[in-house]
């Protein structure tokens, strides 16, 4: 029986994004929630983990603590057959469309050809699904996806995020095979 990798402290931060870009851009922000700023950095590219935390002041436990955390996103488990929100996703959402006026509004998923790495998301709203549409449902939520792009989004997850760096959704897809140090930006 394989063993799947893990992130070790031993690991670049650009060697942990590009090893597993299905989850890169939650990994990114759990480093960002921490106060480690240099995900996009180019020390990023041959600096490790351990190296950068220390040099920015971290202690061990904290190298460990973070550690732990990024190898516990590896392990949550993504649904293949479905796209998802959180459940804070969906508040926030929800929250958003009661604010607009737009009570009972579906999210449209898309993505486009943009952004350093080939593809970036779009979120936007959806007043009903269209012919050409699938549609998903997370949390009281409809997600309306067209049925070209489907197979390209299929098995991602939307959550919602707030920090000292801003706010605002995140998608973790598990069909990108390479994402961008600054998680705007993917590839299939």
């Amino acid at each position: 029986m394989s063993q799947e990798k893990k992130i070790a402290k031993e690991m670049t931060i650009e060697e942990i994004l590009s090893s597993f870009p299905h989850k890169s851009q939650k990994l990114a922000q759990e480093m960002t929630n921490i106060g480690l700023h240099c995900v996009g950095c180019g020390a990023a590219t041959w600096e490790t983990l351990e190296g950068g935390m220390l040099g920015h002041g971290f202690v061990q436990e904290q190298i460990e603590q973070l550690v732990e955390r990024l190898n516990s996103v590896l392990a949550e488990k993504i649904d293949p057959t479905t796209i998802t929100l959180t459940k804070r996703a969906a508040e926030k959402f929800c929250q958003i469309l009661q604010e607009e006026g737009k009570d009972n509004w579906g999210l449209r998923f898309a993505d486009r050809a943009a952004g350093c790495n080939g593809f970036e998301y779009v979120l936007d709203y959806s007043q009903t699904a269209e012919e050409d549409d699938q549609v998903f449902e997370s949390h009281g939520v409809q997600i309306h996806v067209k049925k070209t792009i489907v197979d390209r989004l299929i098995g991602s997850e939307i959550d919602y995020t707030e920090g000292l760096n801003g706010a605002g959704f995140k998608i973790s897809n598990p069909n990108a095979k390479t994402s961008c140090g600054c998680g705007k930006s993917q590839s299939y």
